[in-house]
């Protein structure tokens, strides 16, 4: 199983993750170069805050062991998938209740911005095929893929 590690101490606050997630989840192709940073379709599922000691935080999924959204989410909208260990969201069984919100212990999870129906969160650009589009785009090497 693969899972998204974080470095804080090599991460310079740059946003490309940020801007990565966005690009890699827009639904009407396009460049980086055209994508509206403020339509909320282009949601990023991933973001960077301010750190106590001045520097930067990516908060990311952890895609946990025994996650905290899962255990709390009472439609099944969220699974933990044995065989790839990821937690994925189906947005059709999503009630809207953001329990899973509420019980994520890393403040990841958030409803959508346009609707505050669905959750957003890491899907580990599942569709993509490759390694996460965040992952790619970190000139400083602060966030990485590992089997675990």
């Amino acid at each position: 199983m693969k899972r998204i590690f974080i470095d804080e101490a090599r991460c310079d606050g740059c946003r490309n993750c940020f801007l990565a997630c966005m690009q890699a989840h827009r639904k009407d192709g396009g460049t980086i170069y055209d994508l509206d940073l403020t339509n909320p379709e282009h949601e990023s599922r991933n973001h960077i805050v301010n750190g106590r000691d001045g520097g930067y935080v990516p908060i990311f999924c952890r895609h946990c062991d025994q996650p905290e959204c899962v255990m709390s989410c009472m439609s099944g909208a969220l699974k933990k998938n044995k065989d790839t260990g990821l937690v994925l969201y189906e947005e059709d069984l999503c009630g809207s209740c953001f329990m899973c919100v509420m019980n994520c212990p890393y403040g990841v999870l958030k409803a959508d911005t346009s609707t505050r129906t669905k959750v957003v969160k890491c899907d580990f650009c599942v569709e993509h095929g490759a390694s996460p589009s965040c992952v790619k785009a970190c000139p400083t090497g602060a966030i990485d893929v590992r089997e675990v």
